[in-house]
């Protein structure tokens, strides 16, 4: 059936902002050529869009830059702020940006485990407020939150969950009291493959698995394009997979004896620890990223010095990070040499190697990521390892690749679908 007139306008009108936002800035000819539509349509969208404080003229275009056909229109990006959140067990990040995505407030505060469910959320939302009031936003509309744990399909909200802070779930129930703005909650992980498709190394990929890898461990499934969540919301919750190399099985209540034994950030740290390499105390994400990322540049001091002497550039280009000093290798005290790196890095790679064979096995996504801030600092070094190790264990073909995105690719995702959740609600037709 033909649309009606009512319906045709409305489709007409998102066609035009989501041109707008992919594109930039467009003059009304180019929405023509663009759209297909004719002059007519296009003028009475552009003014249908801008009486609504949707897009407004933000310059001119062309060799004159004068007159009406001149004129650029633009998504007005203050038309709503959002807010994204990255919720840990150790604390919350947050970041404030306008409808289009411009970041205008950054913030993070760190939340004891000793610190109570009450003040725990007066913290985080004190937080959000406060960033918000810093990006000049006297509301928000959207707030997309990434936390861990299980979120109910039929709700959407965070479940309770055996071994997180209580807090978080408390969390997401005071921002919807005390903010007028919807609240969108989704799975950390989930988000950051969202990040990795949108943003990151997989924006070729319709089809992957991103390996979170960082304080605990989890994985995403994207197919076809479409983020699978499963019938309780636990696809990818890898850090129950039962695997072979630890002592015990996991529980319903327990990751412990699972795949989490084998490449948590704890376990990440005993294994340095094993093979002589100073730990400090480093068992959370950031710090299991330290010694893998120092572990690499042990071995890329070697191996860099082999592509120089056959004229090619450094195995991977990474610069230090804040905090790191100079790489390993470079006079800094406890850096650890290149066999004990390299023998590190061989034995991380086969504990990954048997979550990546897991999920290659049944879902053959073609590529896995290995993401958070462990699989960032790993590198195409690390990548390159599990990649090895796959072809001997798995007859099926499987790309191995490095996060772009780390640990930030949360806060990311969360923001990606805060910016969707408003966008569909303001470029939706006007109710009738």
């Amino acid at each position: 059936m033909p649309a009606s007139p009512s319906t045709a306008r409305a489709i007409n009108d998102r066609l035009a902002l989501r041109l707008m936002q992919q594109e930039g800035p467009l003059t009304a000819g180019q929405l023509k050529q663009l759209t297909g539509l004719s002059r007519p349509t296009v003028a009475d969208l552009v003014e249908r869009l801008t009486v609504a404080g949707l897009i407004a003229v933000v310059g001119e275009s062309g060799e004159q830059r004068r007159g009406p056909k001149a004129r650029l229109y633009g998504i007005v990006a203050g038309r709503a702020h959002l807010a994204a959140l990255d919720v840990r067990t150790g604390g919350v990040s947050v970041l404030v940006s306008d409808l289009l995505g411009g970041v205008l407030a950054r913030a993070s505060v760190p939340i004891g485990g000793d610190t109570g469910t009450g003040p725990a959320v007066e913290q985080a939302v004190t937080l959000v407020e406060r960033a918000a009031k810093e990006a000049g936003a006297a509301s928000l509309h959207t707030v997309g939150i990434g936390a861990p744990g299980l979120i109910d399909p039929a709700t959407g909200e965070l479940r309770d969950t055996t071994g997180l802070p209580a807090w978080h779930r408390r969390l997401v129930t005071a921002l919807q009291e005390r903010l007028p703005a919807r609240v969108i909650v989704e799975n950390e992980t989930n988000l950051a493959a969202l990040a990795e498709q949108r943003e990151g190394v997989a924006r070729d990929r319709g089809t992957f698995v991103l390996l979170w890898l960082g304080h605990g461990t989890g994985a995403a499934v994207v197919l076809d394009g479409a983020l699978r969540r499963g019938a309780s919301g636990g696809t990818g919750e890898i850090g129950f997979l039962p695997v072979p190399g630890t002592r015990t099985l996991p529980s319903a209540t327990d990751c412990e004896g699972g795949f989490h034994s084998l490449a948590g950030a704890a376990a990440i740290a005993e294994l340095a620890k094993e093979y002589g390499m100073p730990t400090q105390g480093q068992s959370d994400g950031p710090g299991a990223a330290a010694l893998v990322r120092r572990a690499v540049r042990a071995v890329e001091g070697r191996d860099a010095g082999a592509d120089r002497a056959a004229g090619e550039g450094p195995a991977i280009e990474d610069g230090p990070a804040a905090g790191e000093g100079p790489p390993a290798g470079a006079g800094r005290p406890g850096a650890p040499d290149q066999d004990t790196a390299s023998g590190f890095l061989d034995a991380l790679a086969d504990r990954l190697a048997i979550g990546a064979a897991s999920v290659t096995a049944v879902l053959d996504p073609g590529c896995v990521v290995l993401g958070g801030e462990v699989g960032q600092a790993g590198g195409h070094m690390l990548a390159g390892r599990v990649r090895e190790r796959l072809v001997r264990m798995s007859p099926l073909t499987t790309e191995v690749r490095a996060s772009a995105l780390g640990g930030g690719a949360v806060l990311r995702g969360a923001l990606l679908t805060a910016r969707d959740g408003a966008q569909d609600d303001l470029f939706a037709p006007p109710a009738r």
